[in-house]
């Protein structure tokens, strides 16, 4: 009698033991954990703005969610956490049109004109128009647009005063690793580009191996490239644009729940950059003169010498950088929005 019960006892414990490691492999299955990778700086609204977002879906995914922002290019650049997306290590990734470039060269066309654009409305209103089939691009190569944003209009920081295109070809440049037409394009222009990653900027100016940062106003505030190149032509030569893409697999495999929770969080995320991008540089670029910066107003003489620079390379871009049929879109949608303006 007494082996019986111990018998059943140990049976019944047995059955406990299994039923509690199946509960621990259900729940433990159910844990989400999303991975997003960024080249902003930890601590920037770009930062911010994703945390938001993460909070937000880990309130509709459940306790066991996990939400990973890696920042400060942790996951390597723009192009590696691509290869790292498309390979199941990362599910999202925050890039420029740099980044996107590597999904679908179409995307190049908001950004790899140089003083094409002249506002952000003019950018919104291009962009609008673009991307319904922008976004359909990138869906068919894998990839989700999550939301849209922008980072500043890019500005040269230099050790030495430079004002005139022509004064540039003797300086060592900054150019994005992994962005060769941009190379290419420097050098059939008489420029001297020098590849860097973006951590590598900083002592490269320390060292000399460049004099010249073409980066919006943000990025040298956190890269502290003021410190080394104490000079900033205003010159708006190219808006920062970019998104938040995630996987199409991740984002199909959430609960409708889940999905909207995400989507919702991440339009407003948009909204949120959106309604800083007007005054943020402004506001950045005068903490940087708090600290020493020396701002150079370019005169009309000195803006027409750059714009024609800007119209010798459009030839050179077009179908070289941005696919030619997205060029001319852009030039149309330009033409049509100014004259509207008129």
């Amino acid at each position: 009698m007494r082996f019986e019960f111990r018998t059943t006892l140990t049976a019944r414990l047995a059955v406990a033991a299994l039923s509690f490691a199946a509960l621990t492999a259900v729940a433990a299955e159910r844990a989400v954990t999303l991975k997003i990778a960024t080249v902003a700086p930890k601590g920037s609204i770009y930062h911010r703005v994703l945390q938001d977002v993460g909070e937000k879906w880990k309130a509709a995914e459940g306790a066991n969610a996990q939400f990973v922002v890696y920042t400060d290019s942790a996951q390597g650049p723009e192009a590696e956490t691509v290869r790292r997306m498309r390979i199941g290590q990362l599910n999202a990734s925050m890039v420029s049109i740099v980044g996107l470039s590597e999904i679908d060269e179409s995307v190049s066309a908001l950004q790899k004109i140089p003083l094409m654009f002249r506002s952000w409305e003019e950018v919104d209103y291009v962009r609008e128009r673009l991307r319904p089939e922008l976004e359909q691009r990138l869906r068919a190569k894998g990839f989700v647009v999550l939301f849209w944003g922008e980072g500043g209009w890019v500005q040269f920081f230099v050790k030495t005063p430079m004002k005139m295109p022509d004064e540039y070809k003797a300086a060592k440049i900054f150019a994005w690793a992994g962005d060769n037409p941009q190379v290419d394009l420097m050098k059939s222009l008489g420029y001297r580009p020098v590849v860097l990653e973006l951590s590598d900027i900083l002592p490269s100016l320390q060292t000399g191996m460049i004099d010249t940062v073409p980066a919006a106003p943000l990025w040298a505030l956190a890269g502290q490239f003021d410190r080394t190149a104490p000079y900033m032509l205003r010159l708006n030569w190219v808006p920062i644009v970019g998104a938040v893409v995630m996987s199409a697999k991740t984002l199909d495999a959430m609960s409708p729940a889940s999905r909207a929770a995400l989507l919702e969080a991440s339009a407003r995320a948009g909204e949120t950059l959106r309604a800083h991008r007007n005054t943020r540089d402004d506001d950045i670029i005068r903490a940087l003169e708090g600290r020493g910066l020396k701002v150079m107003t370019p005169t009309p003489e000195i803006e027409r010498a750059w714009q024609d620079l800007a119209r010798k390379a459009w030839p050179r871009v077009r179908g070289g950088m941005v696919p030619a049929d997205m060029f001319d879109r852009v030039e149309r949608l330009l033409a049509e929005y100014r004259g509207q303006k008129q």
